[in-house]
């Protein structure tokens, strides 16, 4: 029978001050002025009805579920007002007829093909900005037209040179990489919510 090791009482808390610190150290210092434009171009969406949607892979694709919930509805806590938003990564079954059919690295692109429209926007989120669907989804919103920002770790990869705005986090870690992902949406979300009496319906 194997028995597990235990690890000294001080390795995890070491381990997740370790982690703090460095996701402090991205934070600190990091120049807000692109996801400044985000926010202001998602208020405009607000205003003008664009469309939003966003995309992502694994934890990615969770945060870009979990992020267009906030961008509906979680901002204005108001039945009628809230961005016209979604996700490309939310639907099992188009997202399985896609990759079964055209192939997975078409995935979020076909789907903007027949749903989004000129001046729209689209939100990537990758840590290592080379996945090919969303290479492809970035380049598909140019086709179109929309305007693109992608949310980047690692050296920003293909995406960082495709993007309409890039906001790139340099980190070699994944789980940080994805952190910055939802920290700037719930950034951007008390934002929306500050500017909210400035809407109306």
């Amino acid at each position: 029978m194997q028995t597990v090791r235990k690890l000294p009482a001080a390795a995890p808390v070491s381990h997740f001050a370790d982690y703090a610190r460095r996701t402090a150290d991205i934070l600190t210092g990091f120049d807000w002025t692109d996801v400044a434009a985000l926010a202001d171009d998602l208020f405009d969406c607000a205003t003008t009805g664009r469309q939003v949607f966003l995309c992502g892979n694994g934890g990615s694709g969770g945060n870009a579920n979990h992020l267009a919930n906030d961008f509906l509805y979680a901002w204005s806590k108001t039945s009628g007002m809230g961005i016209r938003v979604s996700s490309l990564a939310a639907n099992p079954a188009v997202l399985t007829c896609l990759a079964n059919d055209e192939g997975y690295e078409n995935v979020f692109s076909l789907q903007l093909a027949v749903q989004a429209r000129p001046g729209d926007l689209l939100i990537a989120f990758s840590g290592s900005g080379n996945s090919p669907n969303i290479v492809k989804a970035i380049q598909e919103a140019r086709r179109i037209g929309m305007r693109s920002y992608a949310v980047l770790g690692f050296s920003g990869g293909k995406c960082k040179a495709l993007a309409d705005v890039p906001i790139h986090f340099e980190t070699e870690d994944m789980q940080i990489a994805e952190d910055m992902q939802t920290v700037i949406g719930h950034m951007i979300v008390q934002y929306l919510a500050s500017r909210r009496s400035e809407l109306r319906l």
